[in-house]
């Protein structure tokens, strides 16, 4: 039962963090009114921006300008316009897994897949049961008893519970071109509780503890959000999805359209500026310049609720306490190879010092740019004095050094040719969702790390002896690196299984391979996130406000520790969230305490 180094020394270093959290009276709550909450340190309001993808180095490096980048010129002057006020963390680490869900959940509930039950947008639940209808993305439909016995089922919190998942609006009833938002949601297409007479879960139900959103609100603040899928609502946090006043989220694997009265800076929209990735077979997320007019939607959005609007504009509502939103087109400059394009276009990175391609490099510039937007509306509505900005991501990607990348491949003499899902499944070792062999599924969840849940029929110890016989240390197959399992996993989570003894969703297997492989056989990719490795953990944090004074933190800090510190700065308990409370999160250090 092996255990990585890496995690055990992060693990043992974060000690360093856990201070006793300082708790502080919620008696000033928010109000519904703008600017009503006097708090003692004048911070009224929060912006919480996630540029998914930015690692630490990247904003050390758009900051300072490299030699190598933009004629040796700072390339992200924004950005860099926040550190005089601003506190820096640099040993700033993600969620584990580094995928978008446990991410997200990280930086709003303050806990890790341990308390909040988010492994993955794509995961398994043994308690639960399959949706009434398939999924848009393959997840079959099945049985389910009232009150029966589970048999479990994959989860879905991706597109693929969209109403339709090629629309912009998620095909939410007479909605607007980009406004589908939770209303896009198909309820029919929701796995299941049998406990609960098989309800379907919300995706504000699937996450187990609360969030800055849920305590906002209850204090009587008005809160925001926007993403990229509408099953991201769950950062409501458990109730009935409301604790979200305004939450916008086009769906970002939808078909590319034109947006009319859309510009991304110097770009119009109308038409899109790629006209080479606008087929039925491409999404947002194919083209350099598209994804860029897709995160514009949610720029505007952020800014008219700066300017006390809804997120369309087309209402008055408070400025809101707690607001923000994901940019995706750093995380696409990271890792897409544009084939459509003639010459073929690559990201990613240029050495492992970080050197952005030209077309990461524009991806940078343009998220630059809608800060700097940002920060202007703030200052024009005398907003800045009284709001924190928080610069983070919900990962970051793997491997900076592009040239290490390894897909798995079907040619002769190429190195990685399987995948532990497969090696389990062709063992019979995995339930039907999850394996690889079904044709119609939504697949393993693997990325640059493989979570594996077993069926039943074999056990931990087997599968992990199969994964050491067909990946040896030469003739390495699937580039496995580290296999966590028995002590291994409750080092990380809770132990696999079913309550009251284990958690339903906790991986019998979790696998991360070596650094640069990738269990993808997608010839458009050259990096990925999801695994442990420090390409995919080490993020940015930036916390700034005029009333900061200039610091650079050094010591291991994690993205949880920005929900806590969040409520600190406003007035609020950092205790209210249920995550602190299970896993003794603490604020950041260095955050000033008026």
């Amino acid at each position: 039962m092996r255990k990585s180094f890496t995690s055990g020394l992060f693990l043992s270093t974060l000690m360093l963090t856990l201070m006793p959290v300082l708790r502080l009276s919620a008696a000033t709550s928010a109000s519904q009114n703008n600017g009503s909450n006097q708090n003692h340190n004048g911070i009224q309001h929060v912006l919480l921006i996630s540029i998914d993808g930015m690692h630490a180095l990247d904003f050390i490096n758009c900051a300072n300008g490299l030699s190598t980048a933009n004629n040796g010129a700072p390339y992200c002057p924004n950005l860099a316009a926040l550190r005089p006020s601003g506190i820096n963390y640099l040993y700033a680490y993600t969620s584990e897994p580094s995928d978008s869900f446990p991410g997200l959940m990280a930086l709003v509930t303050g806990g890790s897949p341990r308390s909040v039950g988010a492994f993955y947008d794509d995961a398994y639940d043994r308690s639960l049961d399959a949706p009434a209808v398939t999924t848009g993305d393959g997840l079959a439909s099945g049985p389910c008893t009232p009150y029966g016995q589970p048999t479990g089922t994959s989860t879905e919190y991706d597109e693929g519970i969209d109403i339709n998942q090629g629309l912009l609006n998620g095909g939410a009833p007479n909605a607007s071109l980009t406004d589908g938002g939770i209303n896009s949601i198909d309820p029919q297409r929701l796995v299941r509780d049998p406990a609960k007479g098989c309800a379907p879960v919300f995706p504000w139900n699937f996450v187990r503890t609360n969030t800055i959103f849920g305590v906002v609100h209850a204090a009587g603040g008005y809160t925001a959000w926007s993403d990229k899928h509408p099953s991201y609502s769950s950062v409501a946090g458990p109730g009935n999805g409301s604790n979200l006043d305004d939450y916008y989220s086009p769906e970002i694997n939808s078909v590319p359209v034109n947006l009319p009265n859309v510009s991304a800076g110097p770009i119009s929209c109308n038409p899109l500026p790629d006209q080479s990735a606008v087929s039925s077979s491409d999404t947002w997320t194919s083209s350099f310049q598209n994804i860029q007019c897709y995160d514009t939607l949610k720029v505007n959005a952020i800014l008219n609720e700066i300017n006390g609007l809804t997120h369309l504009g087309t209402s008055p509502a408070p400025v809101p306490e707690v607001f923000g939103m994901n940019f995706q087109a750093v995380s696409i400059g990271q890792k897409l190879i544009e084939k459509t394009l003639n010459p073929t276009v690559t990201g990613g990175y240029l050495d492992a010092t970080g050197t952005p391609t030209a077309a990461l490099l524009a991806n940078i510039q343009f998220v630059d740019f809608s800060i700097g937007e940002m920060v202007a509306a703030l200052k024009k509505n005398n907003l800045l004095n009284s709001t924190m900005i928080v610069i983070t991501a919900k990962h970051g990607q793997s491997p900076i050094d592009s040239s290490r990348y390894l897909g798995i491949s079907t040619f002769a003499g190429d190195p990685i040719t399987t995948s532990p899902a497969t090696i389990a499944a062709n063992a019979g070792c995995l339930p039907y969702p999850e394996s690889p062999l079904n044709p119609t599924g939504i697949g393993p969840t693997e990325d640059d790390v493989s979570l594996v849940w077993l069926n039943g029929s074999c056990t931990a110890d087997q599968v992990v002896t199969m994964l050491q016989a067909q990946s040896p240390s030469t003739n390495n197959i699937a580039g496995i690196g580290e296999i966590f399992y028995g002590t291994g996993i409750t080092q990380l989570y809770n132990a696999p299984g079913l309550p009251p003894n284990g958690d339903p969703r906790t991986p019998d297997i979790l696998v991360t391979p070596h650094i640069g492989v990738t269990y993808s056989g997608s010839t458009k990719k050259l990096a990925e996130h999801g695994g442990f490795a420090h390409d995919d953990t080490n993020v940015m944090i930036l916390l700034s406000n005029p009333g900061f004074r200039p610091n650079t933190v050094t010591i291991p800090v994690t993205t949880m520790q920005i929900a806590p510190t969040i409520l600190q700065v406003l007035g609020l308990d950092p205790y209210a969230l249920q995550s602190v409370q299970q896993e003794g999160t603490a604020v950041l250090p260095g955050v000033p305490v008026f």
